[in-house]
């Protein structure tokens, strides 16, 4: 596994974040551990209830609530080392709905850089003035750049959200974080696979990892059909087939696939490539995220055979967005 060199991240902040990702997945089996992890690491229980509490408004009440009951389920076995964390206290502002939206303007403006106001819908805006960046955040348990490290945590593990990821990547910046930090936080979670969302096996390290730049997994599926899995930045050699037709479907992550001479076809969950026979081509995950795909060969011919080439420079990689 690609080891990221922390240069600002903590031990608590890791935790939080690992947290929050695996929550708004609603993988509640890796979630358990990471609590485990998290307190271990110095996050107080009120922090994560905090935490799970805050993003109910990113994930929805369902999956907020089972995080916490998750917690609960760990406090069964509390450990002397794990901190309860300051008192909750009810927030003042919750009594004077003026004094809960007047913080919520301000503290949106200063996420977002500039006065916000979704006038396209008033609904949205006065809930994200008035509760979110109101009521939520006048909560006293995370500091406002440990709810942005959450948020932006628990954004990385959903798809379809890349607007507002890159919106709070930004917030996270203007709530007190430092740009390295946030860098170091979206690497972090994808080096560990908190960001890898797949019902496939991951499998074993791939017996073929000398052909790769970075590391990679192999899994057999079955009915002559294997599962790939490679790390952010992880990539296969230049290669041909030979005598026979190669099948690539992607199933989680994102990913590219290039023939040499052409240009790189970005790969997303669904997308399925036959890559013809005697083609110079490579494929492996972009530089941000985990990728899967199943692979599977047609229309094999007698003496059929890969032929491994030399690796993609980072030159070649570096360039794909």
């Amino acid at each position: 596994m690609t080891t990221i060199n922390s240069q600002t991240l903590t031990k608590r902040q890791k935790g939080l974040a690992a947290c929050a990702c695996l929550m708004a997945q609603g993988d509640m089996d890796r979630l358990e551990p990471a609590v485990r992890m998290a307190l271990d690491n110095g996050v107080t229980i009120n922090e994560l209830k905090e935490a799970f509490s805050q993003l109910y408004a990113y994930t929805g009440f369902p999956r907020s609530l089972n995080a916490l009951g998750v917690l609960s389920k760990v406090l069964e076995n509390k450990q002397p080392g794990w901190q309860e964390g300051k008192p909750w206290t009810r927030p003042a502002e919750w009594d004077d709905a003026k004094k809960t939206y007047e913080l919520g303007v301000k503290n949106q403006t200063q996420l977002s850089g500039r006065p916000f106001n979704y006038d396209f819908c008033p609904q949205d805006d006065y809930y994200l003035k008035s509760h979110l960046f109101g009521d939520i955040f006048a909560g006293t348990q995370l500091t406002s750049a440990d709810r942005e490290i959450v948020t932006v945590a628990a954004l990385s593990g959903l798809d379809g959200v890349a607007p507002q990821l890159a919106a709070h990547k930004q917030g996270a910046v203007n709530m007190g974080n430092s740009q390295q930090l946030v860098d170091e936080l979206t690497a972090w979670l994808g080096s560990e696979g908190y960001t890898l969302q797949s019902k496939w096996p991951k499998g074993d390290p791939n017996p073929y990892g000398k052909y790769f730049t970075g590391q990679s997994y192999l899994a057999d599926v079955g009915g002559g059909v294997m599962n790939v899995t490679f790390e952010p930045r992880c990539r296969n050699y230049w290669h041909v087939h030979h005598k026979q037709v190669q099948v690539l479907i992607c199933v989680a992550g994102r990913g590219w696939y290039q023939e040499w001479g052409k240009e790189a076809v970005e790969m997303t969950p669904g997308t399925v490539i036959a890559v013809p026979a005697e083609v110079k081509h490579w494929h492996g995950a972009a530089i941000d995220s985990w990728f899967q795909h199943l692979t599977y060969h047609k229309d094999v011919q007698e003496g059929a055979s890969n032929e491994w080439l030399e690796s993609v420079t980072d030159e070649v990689y570096n360039k794909l967005k």
